[in-house]
């Protein structure tokens, strides 16, 4: 009996490792944790030293770090995607009044904390990659921990009909850095109302 016992908590922790490293990549924490960094470490350098970066001269000289919340695996998430049948064209409000077009493409659906979330995932008119995406959002940081006009993510579609959305990722709108810059504002569909504890926080001068 005992063995019949062991042999089942053998194959459940099999099973148990196996849905990790599908979602996971098969990447350990730290490998996972350690990519973020990198990427954070791409977007200081851009905008440190980038000749198109939203900052100025003098912003640039006194920048020696961003602020983002600590890594955290729970907020990268599986996301199902549910293409619209009419995908029609959005105006997108931006933060100087102009609106700018994108594609309603389709809308993602995934679990976090506890409840399933539904955002609406876009893609510019002009993108030649058709598995690439635009997802701005709000929550319950925007205005507090956050740029109160939201965050983004670029997406990439990675499987038939899902799509990973990482919020460690998540980065500010180059309006949060330089109020010259005119920015999109996220569609209603994507305030959520919970606290996105990931990604970038605002940016102090």
């Amino acid at each position: 009996m005992k063995q019949k016992n062991i042999f089942l908590s053998i194959v459940i922790l099999v099973a148990v490792a196996a849905v990790a490293y599908m979602f996971t990549g098969g990447e350990s924490k730290a490998e996972y944790e350690q990519k973020v960094l990198d990427e954070r470490e791409k977007q200081f350098k851009f905008l440190k030293y980038n000749e198109t970066s939203p900052l100025t001269n003098e912003q640039k000289q006194n920048l020696e770090g961003l602020d983002f919340f600590p890594v955290k695996q729970k907020f990268s998430v599986r996301a199902r995607m549910i293409p619209l049948e009419n995908q029609k064209i959005l105006e997108l409000a931006m933060t100087d009044g102009s609106t700018e077009s994108y594609i309603r493409h389709s809308y993602v659906e995934f679990e976090l904390e506890g409840l399933t979330r539904r955002l609406l995932l876009l893609q510019a008119t002009d993108e030649p990659d058709k598995k690439k995406f635009f997802l701005a959002f709000a929550d319950e940081t925007s205005g507090k921990s956050t740029y109160g006009g939201g965050r983004y993510i670029n997406l990439r579609q990675d499987g038939p009909s899902s799509i990973t959305i990482d919020f460690n990722l998540a980065y500010n709108p180059y309006c949060a850095y330089n109020p010259d810059f005119a920015c999109p504002i996220p569609p209603k569909e994507n305030i959520l109302g919970i606290a996105i504890t990931a990604g970038e926080k605002n940016y102090k001068e």
